[in-house]
């Protein structure tokens, strides 16, 4: 992981001008947030193919629904908080029910917008993204991945949500990193846990193994780039190699990354976890820093949740019941030497 950080919506605009030089048929709408979403660096090189909409999410999503049956592919961009929130009845009926090829790209999500406070932190747009039929949900971690996904969205038929951070964060792979819709990528080979992870909080949880490392703790880290379809092969197989699962995310743990996880293992391999992240709540205003600490999602909150495991992990409830009988046994000696020897 490198020293150098970028916002993910930043390197959404960056893809998009090179898509745009790659594509005629790509055309990008922003609802009065060119400048915050980044999708000005586009409108800067294709004005005939960018549409300002003015605040009007819904509006937005219905001429991109629009375009889309003329052979565009049309991406529109704006807060999660609008575009998940505001225009979910145009997104469900007039983009997801009739399947059409449009891509709902959506910035500042999650608690880590910061100062713009609760009504700004989009942290149901997961949930209401993937229980929507015909929709793929997608949440980027890096530059490099962010890159990648937004030049791969364009090759994949019918709608497509692609979660995206304000937040400034670590590079996580290369240029040469593979990246597969659908494939989950694993960072590690720990056999102590697993923790999944999406988003943000996936440079969260490779510095928490980093440092659990220097405790002689080894964990795996999973990196969740698609949401829906959810790789379940990866979660198995995490499941049976480590039997110790966290899952954390930027968002409400009803109806997220967690969930979608936990689907998966009460279906195909039950198995234990624990799910980090919002706590049905609304969040609050801060620098973002301040909030991943506050609602314990950032590094040093992995590290005291696996801490906080360890011992039920390595000995789980026997070793408790075996503990009380010891000290059961030890009463009841001190009882009968009180008795004979006192």
């Amino acid at each position: 992981m490198k020293d150098e950080k970028k916002a993910t919506r930043q390197s959404y605009g960056e893809a998009l001008l090179e898509l745009g030089k790659e594509n005629e048929n790509v055309v990008v709408l922003d609802a009065d947030l060119a400048e915050a979403t980044k999708t000005g660096i586009f409108a800067k090189e294709f004005t005939n193919r960018f549409f300002d909409m003015g605040i009007s999410e819904q509006d937005m999503i219905s001429t991109a629904a629009g375009l889309s049956t003329c052979g565009k592919i049309p991406y529109a961009s704006t807060f999660a908080v609008f575009a998940a929130g505001r225009a979910y009845d145009q997104i469900r009926n007039s983009v997801a029910y009739p399947n059409l090829n449009v891509k709902i790209c959506a910035t500042h999500s999650g608690i880590t917008v910061g100062e713009d406070g609760a009504t700004h932190q989009m942290l149901e747009d997961i949930a209401l993204m993937r229980t929507m039929p015909n929709m793929k949900v997608m949440s980027t971690s890096d530059d490099t991945q962010t890159k990648w996904a937004v030049k791969e969205i364009s090759k994949i038929k019918g709608p497509v949500y692609l979660r995206l951070s304000r937040l400034n964060t670590p590079i996580i792979y290369d240029e040469n990193q593979k990246f597969e819709f659908g494939k989950a990528i694993q960072i590690g080979e720990g056999t102590d846990a697993c923790i999944f992870a999406t988003g943000v909080t996936v440079s969260e949880a490779i510095k928490a193994k980093e440092e659990l490392e220097k405790q002689n703790i080894n964990i795996r880290v999973v990196d969740f780039h698609t949401i829906k379809p959810i790789d379940k092969e990866i979660i198995i197989k995490n499941a049976k190699e480590t039997k110790r699962l966290i899952s954390i995310e930027d968002h409400n743990v009803i109806g997220g990354l967690g969930s979608a996880i936990a689907e998966v293992l009460t279906e195909k391999y039950p198995a234990k976890l624990e799910r980090m992240g919002i706590n049905d709540c609304f969040g609050k205003s801060g620098k973002a820093e301040e909030l991943m600490k506050y609602f314990k999602i950032d590094k040093q909150a992995i590290i005291n949740k696996i801490l906080e495991k360890w011992k039920e992990w390595l000995y789980g409830k026997k070793e408790k019941n075996i503990y009380y009988s010891c000290s059961n046994m030890h009463n009841i000696a001190m009882f009968y030497w009180n008795i004979f020897f006192s």
